[in-house]
C-alpha cells in the first residue's frame, strides 16, 4: 500500500472526482530497490552521514532553538534568515524518504521529537513562522511589521509553509503518523482563510507553496488547496512594479512577477524560485487541464535549454540575485549555478516528461543529475557547494570558493535540499501510461511494477555511467502484453543538449544495438524511446548497447566565453581538468584539434571513476612556447574533493600538435 500511496503523493490523483492529472505516472521510489555501484553508495552516505550531520547542524546553529523560543514566545531569533526554519523541514523530509525504504526506530523517534517542538511553535490559528512568533513586536527585518505584508518580497512566510507541506506529506506517507501532517493542514487552512478572491492577494516572493499545496490536496482531497495553489500562480504580473526599470528587483522579473505567467516566455529571475514556480505550474496544469499554463512552460523551457544553461546542466548564471542572465549570458569565471537550482531543474523536467512523454526532458534531467547536481555534495557526504563553478584559476577566487567545499552555510538551503532529494532518486527511473512502461534512467536494481493488473519485476544490470552495456530482465507473474519503452539518450544520437546551444564536434550518430533473448531486434523509435511491444514472460531479457565515445563539445557562437574552446563528454558525464592531476595548473592547457582521449578506469580515485587521458599542449606564457603533456580529466561532479586549486571545463582548441 505504501508504494501506491507514495506514487500518488507526487503526481497521481487520490480524489475520486478528479479527472485531470499527469497522463504519465511515475513509479514510486518505494517500489524500486537499488543495487547500483554509482548511486547506492551515495544514497547510503546520505542516510548515514548527511542526514545526521544536517540534523546536528540544525541544532548547533540555532535553527532548533528558534522553534523552542517560538514555543516559549520569548527570546531573540538567533540565525540569519527568516527561511532557516525550512532546513529542519527539508531534513525531516529526507529522513522520511529514507525511513520509507530503510526503517530506523532511533531516527523515527528523533524526528518525532523535532515535530513536537515544531508543533509547540505553531500559533493557535495555524501560523508557523519563528522569525515573527518569537517576538512579534520585533520580527526579523525581512518579515515586515505584520503578517504577510512583505510576503511578495522577502519574508518567506509562504516559502516556509511550502517546505513544511512537502515534509509533512513525506512524513505521513512514510510513517502513517499524522503528527506533522496535522500541523501542516492547520497551517494550510489558515492560508485558505487568508488568501484568495475577496481576501488578501499576493504573489509569493519565493515559490514552493504551490507545490506543497498540491501535495496536501492529493492527500486530503480538499480542493481549496488546489484552488489556492492556482490563485497564487495567477496573482503574478498584477503588482505595480516599474516595468521600464532595468533593475529586476524593481521591475518584478526577479520574482517572476513582471507578467502573468501565461504571458511569460523566458526563464527569468532568481533561478530556484523560477524552477519551483514552473514545477508548481506543471502540477496545477496537470490537475486542472489548463492548456495556457502548459503552453507557457513549454516556451519557458525552450528558452532555458536553448539560451540559458551551462554545458554541465547548471542554471542561474548571475551571482547578483542568484538569477538567470540575459540570453546567452553564460560566463565561466563567475558562473553561479546554485545547487538548489539544479535540484529544482530536475523537479521541473520530470514534470515536463510526465506531461509530454518526450525523452528530451529526461535527457536534460540526466545531464543535470550526473553533473551540475551531485557536484553540490562532496564524496564524504558532509561537504557542499552552494555554487558550482565552471572555471577556477590562480589569482582569482570564485564566489563562495574561498575555502573549497563547506560543511554548512549561513544560508544552507542547498545541503538540506540534497538531503531530501537523494533518497527519492529511484522515483525518477520508471514511469507508466496505460500498457506502456518507460525506462528513463539506467540504474541497477529491481522494480516491482503493476502492468495490466499483473505484477511485473523489472531488473536492471549495468555499470552506468561508466559503461553503456545495459541489461533488463522482464519477469511478469503471468505472461502479459505491454510496450517497454527504453530511452535512447540524446548523447547517443549526437545531441549534446536538446537545442543548438551545444553540439558534438563529431556529428555522426552511434548505432544502438538491442537484443531480445540474445537475438538482434529491429525496433521502432518514438519520442526518443526504443519501443519493444510484445507479450512478456518470465525469463525474458533485453540487452542494449550504448556506444560511449569520448565527445568534444563545442558551444553556440553566441556564447562568447566559449569561443574557440572545447569541452569533453563521455556518456552522460561532463569532464573537467583539475590542478591535482595536471602538475598543479590547468589554465595553461590547450587541446589540439586532432587530439584523442582514452577512457581509463581508476578504481582507487575519487571513490572509483573513469578518467579521460590524452595528449594536449601546455603553454608557457613567459616565452610563448608550448610542449606536449598528458591531460587527465575527471568527472565534473567529483572536483574539489582533494583540496582547492585550478579547475576548468572548457579548453582552448588549437591547431594540431606538431
Amino acid at each position: 500500500m505504501k508504494k501506491l500511496i507514495f506514487a500518488f503523493l507526487m503526481y497521481g490523483g487520490v480524489v475520486a472526482a478528479q479527472t485531470n492529472d499527469y497522463p504519465i505516472k511515475p513509479v514510486s521510489f518505494t517500489a524500486v530497490k537499488l543495487d547500483d555501484q554509482f548511486w547506492s553508495p551515495r544514497i547510503e552516505i546520505n542516510r548515514t552521514v548527511t542526514i545526521p550531520a544536517s540534523f546536528a547542524r540544525c541544532e548547533n546553529t540555532g535553527r532548533v532553538k528558534n522553534f523552542e523560543m517560538a514555543a516559549a514566545r520569548s527570546g531573540k531569533f538567533c540565525t540569519k534568515f527568516p527561511f532557516d526554519d525550512t532546513d529542519i523541514y527539508k531534513t525531516i523530509e529526507g529522513a522520511s524518504y529514507s525511513m520509507a525504504v530503510h526503517p530506523d526506530a532511533k531516527l523515527d523517534a528523533y524526528v518525532d521529537s523535532l515535530i513536537t517542538i515544531v508543533g509547540k511553535a505553531q500559533e493557535a490559528d495555524g501560523y508557523l513562522y519563528t522569525a515573527r512568533t518569537i517576538d512579534p513586536l520585533h520580527p526579523h527585518p525581512w518579515s515586515g511589521p505584520e503578517r504577510w505584508v512583505n510576503e511578495n518580497n522577502m519574508s518567506h512566510e509562504l516559502y516556509n509553509s511550502g517546505h513544511m507541506f512537502e515534509a509533512a506529506s513525506a512524513h505521513y506517507l512514510a510513517t502513517g503518523k499524522r503528527n506533522f501532517l496535522n500541523i501542516a493542514l492547520k497551517n494550510a487552512d489558515l492560508l485558505v482563510k487568508t488568501f484568495g478572491p475577496g481576501k488578501r492577494h499576493v504573489a509569493p516572493g519565493h515559490e514552493i507553496v504551490e507545490m506543497g499545496l498540491v501535495r496536501l490536496y492529493r492527500i486530503s482531497g480538499k480542493k481549496e488547496y488546489l484552488d489556492l495553489a492556482k490563485f497564487f500562480i495567477d496573482e503574478r504580473g498584477h503588482r505595480a512594479y516599474d516595468k521600464n526599470s532595468p533593475d529586476e528587483f524593481k521591475n518584478g522579473m526577479y520574482w517572476q512577477d513582471n507578467e502573468p505567467v501565461v504571458d511569460q516566455d523566458d526563464a527569468e529571475g532568481h533561478a530556484v524560485r523560477a524552477m519551483y514556480l514552473y514545477s508548481g505550474i506543471a502540477d496545477v496544469a496537470a490537475l486542472t487541464g489548463d492548456k495556457e499554463y502548459i503552453a507557457a512552460i513549454d516556451k519557458i523551457w525552450g528558452n532555458m535549454v536553448s539560451k540559458k544553461i551551462y554545458v554541465q546542466g547548471g542554471i542561474g548564471a548571475v551571482p547578483g540575485g542568484e538569477r538567470f542572465g540575459a540570453d546567452y549570458e553564460l560566463p565561466n569565471t563567475t558562473a553561479y549555478n546554485e545547487t538548489c537550482a539544479a535540484i529544482g531543474d530536475v523537479f521541473w523536467n520530470q514534470r515536463m516528461f510526465l506531461l509530454h512523454g518526450d525523452s528530451k526532458y529526461i535527457d536534460l534531467l540526466e545531464k543535470v543529475l550526473y553533473n551540475g547536481l551531485i557536484s553540490g555534495v562532496g564524496l564524504d557526504g558532509k561537504s557542499f557547494f552552494y555554487t558550482n563553478a565552471m572555471q577556477v584559476t590562480n589569482g582569482f577566487t570564485h564566489p563562495a570558493l574561498e575555502a573549497g567545499r563547506s560543511g554548512w552555510f549561513e544560508c544552507s538551503c542547498c545541503p538540506t535540499n540534497l538531503v531530501r532529494f537523494l533518497p527519492s532518486l529511484p522515483g525518477y527511473m520508471y514511469a507508466q501510461k496505460d500498457n506502456n512502461v518507460f525506462v528513463n534512467l539506467f540504474i541497477a536494481g529491481t522494480a516491482a511494477l503493476q502492468v495490466n493488473n499483473t505484477k511485473v519485476n523489472l531488473v536492471q544490470r549495468n555499470n552506468y555511467p561508466w559503461n553503456g552495456s545495459l541489461s533488463f530482465d522482464v519477469a511478469p507473474e503471468t505472461a502479459t502484453a505491454f510496450a517497454l519503452r527504453i530511452r535512447i539518450p540524446g548523447w547517443v544520437r549526437a545531441e549534446a543538449i536538446p537545442s543548438n546551444l551545444y553540439a558534438f564536434e563529431n556529428k555522426s550518430k552511434a548505432r544502438v544495438t538491442i537484443k531480445l533473448n540474445g537475438k538482434a531486434l529491429t525496433y521502432k523509435v518514438e519520442n526518443g524511446y526504443a519501443i519493444i511491444n510484445r507479450e512478456w514472460k518470465k525469463g525474458d531479457n533485453v540487452q542494449m548497447e550504448l556506444p560511449m565515445e569520448v565527445e568534444k563539445v563545442i558551444a553556440n557562437k553566441a556564447l562568447t566565453d566559449d569561443a574557440g574552446k572545447t569541452a569533453l563528454q563521455r556518456g552522460p558525464i561532463i569532464y573537467c581538468a583539475e590542478w591535482k592531476d595536471n602538475n598543479g595548473t590547468v589554465s595553461n592547457l590547450a587541446i589540439p584539434a586532432n587530439a584523442t582521449f582514452k577512457p581509463v578506469t581508476e578504481a582507487g580515485l575519487l571513490n572509483g571513476v573513469t578518467v579521460l587521458r590524452g595528449q594536449v599542449l601546455s603553454n608557457n606564457k613567459a616565452d610563448a612556447t608550448s610542449k606536449k603533456v598528458e591531460l587527465t580529466a575527471i568527472p565534473y561532479y567529483s572536483w574539489a574533493n582533494r583540496g582547492t586549486g585550478e579547475m576548468t571545463v572548457w579548453f582552448p582548441q588549437v591547431n594540431a600538435a606538431k
